[in-house]
């Protein structure tokens, strides 16, 4: 078993000396690298440009983006935009990379392309559910007006019989869009112009 040495480790409280100063004993933090330099393996200077782009929290954020466009090619990009737009610019091209890795073959427009794609199927079921719509509505208002037509009829019947207090009873055996055939008590009816 080993025997951890006090005097040797680079705790804030250990005797030896270290290269970091605690912010605890020395008062003020002492800040790291940006993301950007981290990786480089550089000293982060205050007027870095790519350090409020690339938190040393979110290392993979540069990494990817290096890895597409290169540290060169992206600090050239930032200096060409104004300052307003350079976040923009950085999210895009951290976006772009990360879909390059996903896809190296596609990348965003693989992306891109399937979206548009299940636009077009979401759209085309929103046609199709609309015609549905509509043809059941059609149909209900058909039925209606049949319904309609044939409380009509009844009533047609009810008032021209020859026998005014008498309800005839009316049974439907056949029932077409032109013609309807009806049993009125004993007799046969065709009714036509519905």
């Amino acid at each position: 078993m080993e025997e951890y040495n006090y005097k040797t480790s680079n705790t804030p409280f250990s005797s030896s000396s270290s290269s970091r100063v605690s912010p605890l004993l020395s008062g003020s933090a002492v800040q790291g690298p940006c993301g950007a330099c981290k990786v480089l393996r550089r000293r982060c200077t205050k007027s870095c440009l790519l350090a409020p782009y690339f938190p040393p929290t979110e290392p993979m954020k540069f990494i990817n983006a290096h890895k597409i466009y290169g540290a060169s090619n992206i600090v050239k990009c930032l200096q060409e935009l104004p300052e307003s737009k350079r976040a923009d610019a950085v999210s895009s091209m951290v976006y772009e990379a990360n879909a390059r890795i996903r896809d190296p073959v596609y990348g965003c427009a693989g992306a891109i392309s399937h979206l548009l794609k299940r636009l077009n199927d979401v759209q085309a079921e929103l046609a199709m559910t609309q015609a549905e719509i509509l043809i059941m509505q059609s149909q209900q208002q058909q039925q209606q007006q049949q319904q309609q037509q044939n409380d009509n009829a009844i009533q047609g019947l009810h008032t021209k019989s020859d026998f005014p207090d008498i309800a005839i009873p009316l049974l439907v055996i056949e029932e077409t869009a032109s013609k309807k055939v009806a049993i009125a008590g004993l007799c046969l009816i065709e009714l036509t112009d519905l």
